[in-house]
């Protein structure tokens, strides 16, 4: 489990490989990920949008920014969590992913980026 805090919320991310599967011919690499957002700041929050940079071993990266997270943009009072599961295409055995939500504090109408920690995808097969 990779974590970190940024401006009392925690990020805290599992992973799990998933799968291969070919499609146009080619072998792609599943991965899946769990994410908790904890809000461990005396302030309530919103996560308002995301931002993904993800990486694979053959230097592909692709950049994935978007509204909310799964269809959602929860609300975090102080000591609440949110945690969703969602997942990637790679192609290639090993990447990784890092990036950050924005975010905006209720109690100061402030914009601010939660830092979402580089955490790397592999799958067991390939590790030696």
């Amino acid at each position: 489990m990779v974590e970190q805090v940024t401006r009392g919320i925690k990020i805290s991310v599992d992973t799990t490989f998933e799968g291969t599967f070919f499609k146009n011919y080619k072998i792609h690499f599943a991965f899946g990920y769990r994410i908790t957002i904890e809000n461990q700041s005396k302030d309530s929050v919103q996560l308002t949008s995301r931002f993904w940079e993800i990486k694979d071993a053959l230097s592909n990266t692709e950049i994935v920014e978007g509204e909310g997270v799964i269809g959602k943009k929860p609300v975090l009072k102080p000591g609440e969590s949110h945690t969703y599961n969602s997942g990637c295409l790679l192609s290639s055995p090993f990447g990784a992913m890092k990036g950050h939500y924005n975010m905006v504090n209720f109690t100061s109408t402030r914009k601010f980026k939660v830092i979402i920690p580089s955490f790397k995808l592999s799958a067991p097969f390939a590790l030696n």
